[in-house]
This record gives C-alpha cells, sequence and structure tokens, in this order.
C-alpha cells in the first residue's frame, strides 16, 4: 500500500531526520550479531592462523584455533559458525571420498567446537569441490558434471557431517534433487532435527575467486560451473529453485552471492516467507576491504552500510567475513 503524504509543509519530511535520535525512532531495520553466521576456513596443524592474501583478515585456522575463534563469537552473541575446509591437496581425488570421511578436517572441527561451545550452532557445507581433483561440485564424467551419482555422493557427505554433529548442513552444490534425497536419508537416519539450509539460487558468478584461494581451489577448476549455478541474468528461474527446495523439506534458503542479488532477496522474502538468508562473498567483502586499506572510502562504514542493505531486502540473516567486526560494533550501539 502506497503511503499517504501531505503537501509541503504540512509534510516536512525532514523532520525525522533532524538529529540522531529522531533518526534511531524512525530506523526501519537494525543490525545485530543475532543476524550474523560467520563463515571460517580450517586447515591441517596445531596452532595455525594463516593469512589468505586476497581476504585481508581472514585466516585459515587450525582446528584448535578454530574453537578459540567459535567461543569468541559465542562471547559476541553470534549464534553460527559455518565450516570450509583447506583439503590437503593430497586427499583430493576422482572419486572425493574424503568428502564424508568421518575424520575428514571438517567434521573433526565440528566434533570440537560443539564440544567446547555447545551453545553455538555449527553449519557445514555439502558439495564436492573442495575434495575434488577437478574442482567441480560435482562427478565429471566425460566433460560432463553428472547430477545423479553426485546426490549418492552429496547424502553421504550429510551424513556424515549430521553424525559429526552439524546443526545446519548447507548443500552448495546446485544438484538437482539433492535436498529430497538428503532430507530423506536424514530422516532415515535418525536425524530429524538436522536442518537443511539450501543454496538455492547461487549464481554462476565472478565473486567467489577469494574464496576459491582460501579452500585452495584456484587453478583447480576445468571449465567452468555454468551448467549447474544460476545464469547472473536470470530471476524468475530463481523462484522456481527455491520453490522446489522448500518442497523438498528445505528449513532456510540462501541467496548467493548478496549485493548484486539484493532484488532476488527480496523476491524470495515476498514469494515465500521463509527464512531467508543471503552470503556475502568473498569478493564483496574483498572490494571494502582493498578500497578501505587504499583510503577510498570509510570501511567501518561501508561495511554497516552494505550489511543493513540485506536487512532492508528482507534478508533474516547474512553470512558475512566481517561477522566479529560487526558484531563488536553493534554491542557498542554504532
Amino acid at each position: 500500500m502506497r503511503p499517504i503524504v501531505a503537501p509541503f509543509p504540512a509534510a516536512r519530511l525532514r523532520r525525522t531526520r533532524q538529529s540522531g535520535a529522531i533518526r534511531a525512532l524512525v530506523q526501519e531495520n537494525h543490525l545485530s550479531a543475532a543476524d550474523l553466521i560467520w563463515p571460517i576456513f580450517l586447515r591441517d596443524g596445531e596452532g595455525v592462523e594463516e593469512p589468505i592474501s586476497s581476504m585481508p583478515g581472514v585466516v585459515r585456522y587450525s582446528v584448535d584455533r578454530a574453537v578459540e575463534a567459535a567461543k569468541r563469537a559465542h562471547d559476541l552473541g553470534i549464534p553460527v559458525i559455518c565450516l570450509f575446509p583447506y583439503t590437503d591437496p593430497a586427499l583430493k581425488t576422482v572419486d572425493c571420498t574424503e568428502a564424508w570421511n568421518p575424520e575428514n578436517l571438517s567434521n573433526r572441527a565440528t566434533r570440537a567446537i560443539k564440544a567446547a561451545v555447545p551453545g553455538i550452532a555449527v553449519m557445514t557445507d555439502v558439495a564436492l569441490d573442495p575434495y575434488n581433483i577437478n574442482g567441480h561440485d560435482g562427478f565429471v564424467d566425460n566433460g560432463e558434471i553428472v547430477n545423479d551419482r553426485t546426490v549418492e555422493a552429496l547424502v553421504k557427505q550429510a551424513l556424515s557431517q549430521a553424525e559429526a554433529g552439524a546443526d545446519i548442513i548447507g548443500p552448495s552444490d546446485m544438484m538437482d534433487n539433492r535436498i529430497g534425497a538428503i532430507r530423506a536419508a536424514l530422516e532415515g537416519a535418525g536425524h530429524k532435527d538436522t536442518m537443511l539450509m539450501s543454496y538455492s539460487a547461487k549464481y554462476a558468478s565472478a565473486f567467489y575467486g577469494p574464496f576459491r584461494d582460501a579452500v585452495g581451489a584456484s587453478g583447480a577448476l576445468k571449465g567452468d560451473k555454468k551448467t549447474y549455478q544460476m545464469n547472473p541474468a536470470n530471476s524468475d528461474e530463481a523462484l522456481r529453485l527455491v520453490e522446489r527446495d522448500l518442497q523438498e523439506g528445505a528449513d532456510m534458503v540462501m541467496v548467493k552471492p548478496g549485493m548484486p542479488y539484493l532484488d532476488i532477496c527480496t523476491r524470495v522474502k515476498t514469494t515465500f516467507g521463509v527464512p531467508t538468508f543471503a552470503y556475502q562473498v568473498s569478493g564483496e567483502y574483498a572490494m571494502i576491504k582493498a578500497a578501505a586499506q587504499n583510503g577510498w572510502i570509510d570501511g567501518e562504514k561501508a561495511m554497516i552500510e552494505s550489511l543493513m542493505a540485506f536487512k532492508r531486502a528482507g534478508c533474516d540473516g547474512i553470512l558475512t567475513y566481517f561477522a566479529p567486526e560487526v558484531a563488536a560494533l553493534t554491542a557498542k550501539g554504532v
């Protein structure tokens, strides 16, 4: 419904912008630590915090340091931490069996975090690319990323993560029917309370580059991911994908990347009214950080403004590498 506005001077719309106190009183959207999911990267070793050059301020954590990071996140009020492994290249194979190894890096970190910080929720990633020598999210057969055989593997990966104690499983692969297959397998194995946050509208984006550095996938990818990730020109297709995933048993849905696809976030939330998340991806983070380091923008203000855009678009939460910085600021009332 369009609001009715009286003519000037009865309506002076600047009246509600005249001071900080009044601006706060009429502010429509708010950002807090409770809106955030913090993605972190893992690597083998002990006492390791390895900087990622293309993502200033972001590191790869060994499991012991990941536990410390989870404690810090919990203390800041961040409700969820999301794990992404940097897999030893020697463990990357064509059959991707490390993906469902109970002792793989992600599963070990999940168990350690849940034991040390039971109050924080752990989210994990379901896709084969961290374990695939071809760098793809699915199996490659004669140059084709095959769907059904990949889904069988994703089910095994999801079950191993649920058994390790993951609270939320995030299938990011974009294979058809993987939500239905994973949900059925979780129910059958007794993991009825394990949640699925589906990467329902994941676009074949140029903004993922630094992430691929972080997980060691840069240079490994043969070809591109356009046969399974979405065309950036499409919008209606995103709604079909979200609807299908909800029908198959997704509890929450995600749009990825974030800021270039705010229109998709709004359409998803308005159409379905379900818990809707966006991933402020590595390229978005790196651009803000790089511009701030060069003195071209105020990094802190740009960070908050970028995240408020997700709330304004209708998102219930945001996956962002800025999570600890934002949580610390919002605790101070910034």
